[in-house]
């Protein structure tokens, strides 16, 4: 039988021990300790030898957990500049609003969140007075993201220090008639007060570490020094089980990013309840951040815990703390003393001896009133703590009561997150607790009073004046006044002009051809920004790797395998590609920050992201949506695009609806382009658009997504076509007609269709336009559909005109007018794609698409399996003719039969 108090292997048995003797006798201590004065005391020794160990340079293991206490012991606890008395004012004007404001607001029935601000006022108010660096401050000032559901504390500050108005307040949720709040931080709704959407959970957190890095990033490449810059990000405790939350702690602290800091608010409630009901989160997620190596700083108790920690002489108090589960600790917050003193205290003897020395009020004020994130030199020295550890992010995990100073039928109840309102005797209580200025006979007709001590008064100077000191109001985004770049030469774009002859070209190869230049251009090419998630040979991007490098802080401290080849793999402290290994959610959370940089830091930057487009918008379609909040501007790539051009690589791969999803977006400008020169067009607009000089009306706070494929075909030269430039745009133009393409139709009144293609299906179309002629005796003309999506929203735009008695026509009814015959559209995607823009189609409109899944097949095959090759094309141009009785309707049974379908 084992014996359990053997010493079990571990990986110290592989170590060389050169003095067994020595190595039993502390093991022998450390026994002795145990057997003499009990396990937590042997415990506690071992604590501090290995807290010694660090202390003293010695290599070791970190511990991944500590006692649930606070890291800064109250004796370390610096000072808190200023008048902390007037900044207690402040919080309490700022709880009272945001309560007010979503209490007036639940008789519209537009809810809101009360509870979330009411435990973490202290957390921001500590941060605004003393901390936060605004827009005025060196570098770029602070990145601030804060946790959705306070949106109504920030706005009560806000309306504080005369940013808002009454009016605004009322207008929470009420954004149709102007004058609105929006409900989040939603920077495209409020964007002189929002620099970052944060409610879609988890997003906050990863882009927060993404956009510290891209500060760094952007110093390292001499674009701007931002090195004083630094990024909080304010999380809630049940948000970190999303994925995302913590998806890039290795590389915030991999890449030694301590201008960082995640402020956690553990008010140990998620939506519908306790976090970890049965658990501790606090100790959970200590763990979790100090295994990825952050710096790990706990702010539970506040003051009045110090008493009962100095009685505790014999460890008990701690050994409860670390043993009593959250939902319990919830328990404690909404029972009386006696509760307490039996379920808490009663569980050790010299707990219970501990207690006969406390007074009711004491344990009340202990369990009730005083955490370590309600106190503003708890969570100050938090924050100083955090500034000044260098080498790596810093994450406080800051302990709070949900629903805080709203009174007993808010503090920690399980439903207070849904809870909208305050009664008026429930206002009128939590005045007199705050003690506020506020009279009876101010809740006029039961409405809560809004409160304001005055635009001159000592509250608001403060406030004012702490901003001032720090650089300016809090938050704020601000779009610097950046100069447009200028044009990048013609002949980037020119040299697709001329096709490729009797190359082979894919569009994945032709973009990056386009942006090779685009990167030497002298006044633009340092502003692009690659970003590639570890793909860059399937893009035929290696050749970028010597010349621009890979962005790395180390720079590379080692010599690369491929070194002596002509494409090797390099890495600089000053590189310009993000290659960030497999993570879409990562390089999303890199173009974001990029592509808003011109209000960031204001500087234009120029980010292009290529990925597989299977797993873009069907992996990261939540942050294209955080993209059009935050404003952001650039290219995404959808490479080895379609369902049936990826050969071999199946269900899983084969993209057949990206499309589809990036016309919900309305700030995604979604182009399928043919051919090369269709792609530097629409780059070229692309620059114009989002970083030149937008024309009258176009909105330059938008990006563009191109789907662009691996299949190499003969690329050919731009037609001599008028308004063929506008048409790439615009989304349609007529790339050839049966007489212009040399086609060979027997009869001068031969029937014709128009056959209307995107992307690479435009060459099935181009094949079948051959086979119609010299098979059928149909003469075809072929379009090239460049974006069936920016199609149908200038045909919306046109129905929303005619609605207000304005005469328009959508463009796509203007390019096929007076087009002879009837239409049929194909495409790499579901029908539901070129489908878009069947309603707005004067003539007979049919469709072919690869709908359902992929499946793994070459591209001919699975073209003929979706039915939309050359031969299918031509069976339903016969079928739609032979409808309107223009072949005859053998034709198509003939064909089926020639064609094997």
């Amino acid at each position: 039988m084992t014996d359990p108090n053997a010493i079990q292997p571990s990986e110290l048995d592989q170590l060389p021990d050169r003095d067994p003797e020595e190595t039993a006798e502390w093991q022998a201590s450390l026994d002795a300790v145990a057997k003499a004065a009990g396990p937590h005391r042997a415990a506690f020794l071992m604590r501090r030898t290995l807290e010694r160990a660090e202390g003293t340079g010695v290599a070791l293991p970190k511990l991944l957990e500590t006692d649930y206490v606070n890291t800064i012991p109250t004796a370390a606890e610096p000072p808190v500049p200023g008048d902390e008395a007037m900044e207690r004012r402040i919080t309490a004007w700022n709880r009272w609003n945001a309560a007010a404001m979503v209490t007036r607001g639940s008789k519209h029935g537009v809810g809101g969140h009360i509870a979330t601000f009411a435990s973490a006022a202290w957390l921001y108010e500590t941060g605004f007075n003393h901390f936060f660096k605004g827009k005025e401050a060196d570098g770029s000032g602070d990145q601030l993201y804060i946790q959705g559901h306070a949106s109504p504390g920030i706005y009560a500050r806000a309306f504080l220090d005369g940013r808002l108005n009454e009016t605004h307040l009322d207008n929470f949720r009420q954004e149709a008639g102007g004058n609105g709040l929006p409900s989040y931080p939603h920077p495209r709704r409020l964007p002189w007060l929002w620099e970052f959407p944060t409610v879609s959970m988890g997003l906050g957190p990863l882009s927060a570490i993404y956009q510290a890095r891209f500060n760094r990033y952007l110093t390292a490449r001499g674009i701007k020094d931002v090195s004083n810059s630094h990024v909080w990000a304010f999380l809630g405790d049940g948000e970190m089980d999303e994925p995302e939350s913590t998806a890039a702690l290795a590389l915030a602290s991999r890449e030694g990013l301590d201008n960082l800091t995640f402020v956690i608010n553990c008010n140990l409630q998620r939506l519908d309840g306790p976090v970890r009901a049965n658990f501790k989160i606090v100790q959970e997620l200590e763990a979790q951040f100090r295994g990825a190596g952050w710096n790990v700083v706990k702010t539970l108790w506040g003051t009045a815990w110090d008493e009962l920690f100095q009685l505790d002489t014999t460890g008990a108090l701690v050994r409860r703390l670390r043993e009593v589960p959250d939902a319990q600790v919830q328990t404690y917050q909404t029972r009386d003393a006696a509760y307490i003193r039996q379920d808490f205290f009663g569980a050790d003897p010299a707990l219970v001896e501990m207690a006969r020395l406390l007074s009711d009020d004491k344990i009340l004020e202990c369990f009730h009133l005083s955490r370590g994130g309600h106190e503003a030199r708890k969570v100050y020295a938090a924050y100083k703590a955090a500034l000044d550890h260098k080498g790596a992010p810093t994450v406080i995990l800051a302990q709070t009561v949900k629903g805080f100073t709203l009174g007993e039928g808010f503090a920690s109840k399980n439903a207070n997150h849904q809870m909208k309102k305050l009664t008026v005797d429930e206002f009128k209580k939590m005045r007199d607790l705050l003690e506020l200025p506020i009279s009876d006979a101010q809740f006029v007709d039961g409405v809560v009073p809004y409160g304001h001590p005055g635009a001159d008064s000592p509250e608001v100077r403060y406030l004012q004046e702490c901003r001032a000191a720090l650089g300016g109001p809090a938050p704020a985004r601000r779009t610097h006044a950046v100069a447009p770049l200028p044009a990048p030469a013609e002949k980037a774009f020119a040299s697709f002009d001329k096709g490729s002859g009797s190359q082979n070209v894919a569009t994945t190869m032709a973009f990056v051809r386009l942006i090779k230049d685009l990167v030497r251009d002298k006044e633009t090419g340092k502003r692009w920004v690659p970003i590639v998630p570890d793909e860059a040979r399937t893009f035929g991007m290696e050749s970028l790797f010597p010349s621009l490098g890979i962005y790395s802080p180390k720079g590379q401290t080692y010599e690369p395998v491929d070194r002596d080849q002509l494409m090797y793999y390099k890495e600089a402290e000053n590189g310009q590609i993000l290659n960030e290994g497999i993570t879409e959610a990562g390089s999303m959370a890199d173009f974001i920050a990029a592509s808003t940089a011109y209000a960031t830091h204001g500087e234009a930057m120029i980010p292009f992201y290529i990925f597989y487009s299977m797993f873009g918008w069907q992996r990261t379609a939540d942050q294209m949506w955080q993209l059009g909040d935050q404003l952001g501007r650039g290219f995404l790539i959808g490479a080895t695009a379609g369902r049936t051009t990826l050969t071999g690589e199946g269900l899983q791969h084969a993209d057949g609806h990206s499309p589809v999803i990036a016309a919900t977006n309305p700030a995604a400008l979604t182009y399928d382009p043919a051919f090369a020169y269709e792609v530097a067009a629409i780059v070229k607009d692309g620059l114009r658009r989002m970083y030149g000089e937008a024309a009258p009306g176009e909105d330059p706070n938008v990006f563009y997504y191109l789907t662009v494929y691996n299949e190499p075909l003969p690329q050919p030269a731009k037609p001599a076509v008028d308004g063929i430039e506008e048409g790439i745009v615009k989304g349609l133009y007529r790339f050839n007609t049966a007489e212009s393409a040399g086609v060979t139709v027997a009869a001068a009144n031969a029937p014709r269709i128009q056959l209307l293609g995107s992307g690479t299906a435009i060459h099935w179309a181009l094949q079948a336009q051959r086979l119609l002629a010299e098979e059928w005796g149909v003469a075809a003309d072929v379009w090239s559909a460049t974006s069936w999506t920016e199609l149908r929203r200038d045909a919306l735009e046109a129905d929303a005109a005619l609605l207000r008695g304005e005469e328009r026509v959508p463009y796509v009814r203007q390019a096929l007018h007076g087009a002879e015959g009837p239409v049929l559209a194909v495409s790499d995607y579901m029908r539901q794609v070129p489908d878009q823009i069947a309603q707005w189609v004067e003539q007979d409109y049919s469709s072919l698409g690869a709908d359902g899944f992929g499946l793994s097949d070459t591209r001919e095959a699975a073209r003929r399996h979706f039915g939309v090759d050359a031969q299918s094309i031509v069976v339903a141009a016969l079928a739609q003719l032979a409808r309107r009785g223009e072949v005859k309707a053998t034709a198509v049974k003939e064909a089926r039969e020639k064609y094997g379908l």
